[in-house]
């Protein structure tokens, strides 16, 4: 004779097949073959979509699946508009997907996969606000690429951190020369710092070093001696 209504709950009765009222929640007159009540879960749902293929606009093939989140907030609406809602939100859903898809090109689809989601979260609820729900979010949960696609791109990574690698070393390089150069400038404005430097790094390369290696050194005096009858002039 009666049904009780949870918090989470609201039920459409109908009296003879024509509407009454919209029941909240408690105790709930259902008198057989003269009342019908319908209940209705008010709380917030998720609808898997099952992977879907689509066309990006660069013409590459892509399997996207994603979850679809809603609630109801008319149930008069929900029980008069639609028969199936959960059936025809995954189908509205699975199409809105491949029709935003099919718009964007594949480099959009997988850097800003928020505002693709947002855009198809707009097409769907759109559609589905007259049959009384509402749709909070719709989530892209995974998009899979052709094997060969996803080669392409580990290669086109592996290029980009390349040239990245070689970008840097030349960069390090350039400014170890620089550095080489300003200290050979503020070493030879010095009389006898060159000389000095050139012996430190003499000692400390050959010193470390277990080879039988020779170093004869001449005094400064006799290499200007030379050089003043052009023997050591290239």
């Amino acid at each position: 004779m009666f049904t009780i209504i949870n918090q989470y709950e609201k039920g459409v009765r109908f009296v003879w097949g024509k509407y009454n009222s919209v029941v909240g929640p408690g105790f709930a007159w259902n008198i057989p073959f003269y009342h019908d009540l319908r209940t209705l879960d008010m709380r917030v749902k998720t609808i898997p979509i099952q992977p879907q293929e689509a066309i990006t606009k660069d013409n590459v093939p892509v399997k996207i699946s994603a979850v679809v989140y809603y609630k109801i907030i008319d149930p008069l609406k929900v029980v008069m508009a639609i028969f199936d809602y959960n059936f025809a939100i995954a189908q509205y859903a699975q199409t809105a997907v491949r029709d935003v898809v099919g718009n964007n090109e594949l480099d959009f689809v997988l850097a800003d996969r928020d505002k693709i989601a947002i855009e198809i979260e707009k097409l769907v609820d759109e559609e589905t606000k007259d049959w009384g729900v509402d749709v909070s979010a719709i989530k892209l949960q995974d998009i899979e690429l052709p094997e060969d696609m996803k080669r392409a791109m580990a290669k086109q990574a592996e290029a980009e951190r390349e040239k990245r690698a070689t970008i840097i070393l030349s960069e390090g390089e350039f400014q170890s020369a620089q550095n080489y150069s300003d200290a050979a400038k503020k070493l030879s404005a010095i009389s006898g710092a060159l000389h000095l430097r050139t012996l430190q790094t003499l000692a400390t390369n050959v010193s470390s070093e277990d080879s039988p290696t020779h170093l004869w050194l001449l005094p400064t005096q006799i290499m200007k001696f030379f050089e003043s009858f052009g023997f050591t002039k290239k």
